[in-house]
Order: C-alpha cells, then sequence, then structure tokens
C-alpha cells in the first residue's frame, strides 16, 4: 500500500536564544570560556531554544515537547491514528519507553485518547528517522491506516551546567581536545530543545501538500566502528569523541548513500533538494563532497536544505524539524523529490527517506 506525509509539525520552546544568551539560560562551566568561543565560531549555529529559556511556555520536559509538536501537526485532529513510534536520545525515565509516556501525555491533552499501538526509539540523532521508519513500514504493510511518529530533544536537561558533571582530565593532555572534560563540555554550545511530528497515511491529504514516502533506507556500521558518542546511564553524561567522528562518519556514510541508492535503484540527480542533518557547519565541506561524490556531474551536486543556523542542532528532531519548516517555505512544488539524509555518530547508523511532493 502507499504511504504518505499527510502533515507536518514543529515546535521551538520559548525564543529564540543567540550565542551570547547560551550561559544565561545554562549557566557557565569553569574554564570553559575559550573551548565555547571556539566552537560556536566552528558550529555556525546562530539561535537555538531552550526549555526553561525565555518565554519557554508550559512545555517541561522531552514529552511536553513531543505534545506541542503533536499539536501543530496533528491541528488538534487525531482522525483514525493508530500507531504511534517516537525517538528520542534522553528521558527522565529509563522505562517505560518514550512513547508510552508521550502516549498518555497525548491522552491528556485530548489528541490521542484511546488505546494505540506504540513503538520507542532510543538512541542519538536517527533514533527518530528508525521511529520513522517502523512508522512508515506499518502503514505500507495494511496494519495501520494512519500513523503518527515524533522525534524530541531535550538536551539542555543533561548539559546544565547544575547537572553536568564532567571528567576533569585537562591537566593529562597538552591538547584539551583529547581530554573526556571537552568531549563533555564542547556538546553544551552544540545542541538545543525542540520537538516535530509527522502524520502518515495510506491516503493523501485531501487538500494541500502531502509527501509520497518512495523507500527508506537504513544501515547501522557498529559492527566495524568505534563507540563514538554515547549518555552514560549512571551519570547521565553526554559525550562524543571527535577523533572517532572524524575517522568513521563520511566514509560510512558515503558507504550507506551508495547502498542506499544501489538498493533502490535511483540516483542523486532524481532528486530536487536534499535535507541532510548536520551537527555543524563545520562539516558543510565534507558532507557536499559525499553528495558530489555521488552525482554524475561532481561540479552540479544536487542542492541542499538546512535551517540548522537558525533552530539549532535538535539532534533527533531536527530532520522533522527541518522537513516542516522546508514544507512550510513556499519551494516545494508538485513532483518534487526530497532525500532525508540522517547520520548518527554513536556508533555510526544511517537512515534515508525518499519523498515525492505531491498536491491535491
Amino acid at each position: 500500500m502507499p504511504c504518505y506525509i499527510t502533515r507536518t509539525g514543529s515546535f521551538l520552546p520559548g525564543r529564540v536564544v543567540s550565542n551570547d544568551g547560551i550561559t544565561r539560560c545554562l549557566g557557565m562551566l569553569p574554564g570553559e570560556e575559550e573551548v565555547a568561543r571556539r566552537v560556536l565560531a566552528m558550529n555556525g549555529i546562530r539561535g537555538r531554544h531552550y526549555v526553561g529559556g525565555p518565554e519557554a511556555g508550559s512545555a517541561r520536559d522531552v514529552y511536553d515537547l513531543g505534545v506541542e509538536a503533536c499539536r501543530v501537526c496533528l491541528g488538534g485532529e487525531e482522525a483514525g491514528v493508530g500507531y504511534l513510534s517516537a525517538g528520542t536520545t534522553y528521558t527522565p525515565l529509563a522505562a517505560p519507553g518514550y512513547s508510552s509516556i508521550l502516549h498518555a501525555r497525548l491522552a491528556d491533552a485530548g489528541l490521542l485518547n484511546r488505546s494505540v499501538e506504540i513503538s520507542s526509539h532510543g538512541g542519538v540523532c536517527s533514533s527518530s528517522s528508525s521511529a520513522f521508519v517502523a512508522a512508515a513500514r506499518a502503514v505500507a504493510s495494511g496494519e495501520h491506516r494512519e500513523a503518527v511518529c515524533v522525534g524530541a530533544e531535550h538536551a539542555s536537561a543533561v548539559l546544565h551546567a547544575d547537572v553536568i558533571r564532567p571528567i576533569d582530565d585537562r591537566a593529562e593532555h597538552a591538547d584539551v581536545r583529547r581530554s573526556r572534560w571537552f568531549m563533555s563540555v564542547f556538546l553544551r554550545h552544540m545542541l538545543s530543545d525542540g520537538a516535530g511530528a509527522v502524520l502518515l497515511s495510506d491516503v493523501r491529504a485531501r487538500s494541500g501538500l502531502s509527501f509520497r514516502v518512495d523507500w527508506t533506507f537504513s544501515a547501522s556500521h557498529a559492527h566495524d566502528t568505534e563507540l563514538c558518542m554515547w549518555l552514560d546511564a549512571e551519570s547521565g553524561l553526554l559525550s562524543q569523541d571527535v577523533r572517532v567522528l572524524m575517522k568513521y562518519l563520511f566514509p560510512r556514510a558515503g558507504r550507506s548513500l551508495s547502498a542506499a541508492l544501489a538498493r533502490h535503484n535511483d540516483r542523486l540527480e532524481r532528486f530536487h533538494v536534499i535535507l541532510p542533518h548536520m551537527s555543524s557547519f563545520f562539516f558543510q565541506k565534507k558532507m557536499e563532497r559525499v553528495v558530489a561524490d555521488h552525482c554524475d556531474d561532481p561540479r552540479r551536486p544536487t542542492p541542499y536544505w538546512t535551517n540548522l543556523a537558525e533552530v539549532g542542532n535538535t539532534g533527533a528532531a531536527s530532520i522533522f524539524i527541518m522537513l516542516d519548516g522546508y514544507a512550510r517555505s513556499g519551494a516545494v512544488g508538485n513532483g518534487d523529490r526530497l532525500l532525508l539524509f540522517v547520520p548518527e555518530s554513536g556508533r555510526f547508523n544511517f537512515v534515508f527517506v525518499a519523498l515525492t511532493a505531491v498536491t491535491s
């Protein structure tokens, strides 16, 4: 059966927080000033949002963020949703799964007040896109006629100066970037809060824009890579080894893109635009090279679109926030093909989703 994205929605709590406002929201750690300056100069992010930030409203946690994204996506109507799939990195409760608590909060909000099938996905940046793959398959198989899929991140919950307890081994390293302290502290200036949601259906929307799901592809490279990004369950400390990231990310991204296109007998030239999840503009040139290497004419690569600079790196939520932003930009025409490109550095998982815009 066909599967369509018929609605999108996103939620970013409060007003935009500029680079100068980060420490007012997250506090300051001793000795991190120089790290903050370098990371912000490198990543190209100018704005982000935080739960608890300026005029952030009533959202308290990652569950509330998911509810608000669904509120926008569903427009107050739960329609025939029978499947709820969601992904995130951090939840206050280790169990039950994110989708279970989200379902309860959605019911409290009057958005999904009945029994549904749920699927919870953990991980880092690809957790929500893995949730999307599950939801799309549930609809395409005929098991459910409609499904809602959510990606949310409340990164500030584990990055606030009052909470984070980085291991301080700076004295053991001539280059602070090799320290475990840096692996945790630099993320405070990279990640932010937000949520996005999509509604999937076996029929296109009665009016307006829909996206037909042409194919999905997901591949883990954990069997031949090293651990790169992790959230310690006991300490709540989020860390990333940048050396491991640089060693594996782009070679494995290229390998996965080649496999995805080959499996589905597709070519990048057939796509109008790529929506890539990027953690930082530091990786922009390498991402562009991966794309160009897969185009017949590397001098004329398939263009890409991102709102990273304006909304920040919202991890697992970013691909849905990006799709919602692009769908509302007015740049989408009937028949345009989009490729969602989601790399995850946890232990290097990659998800691709091919979409075609259709209008009714």
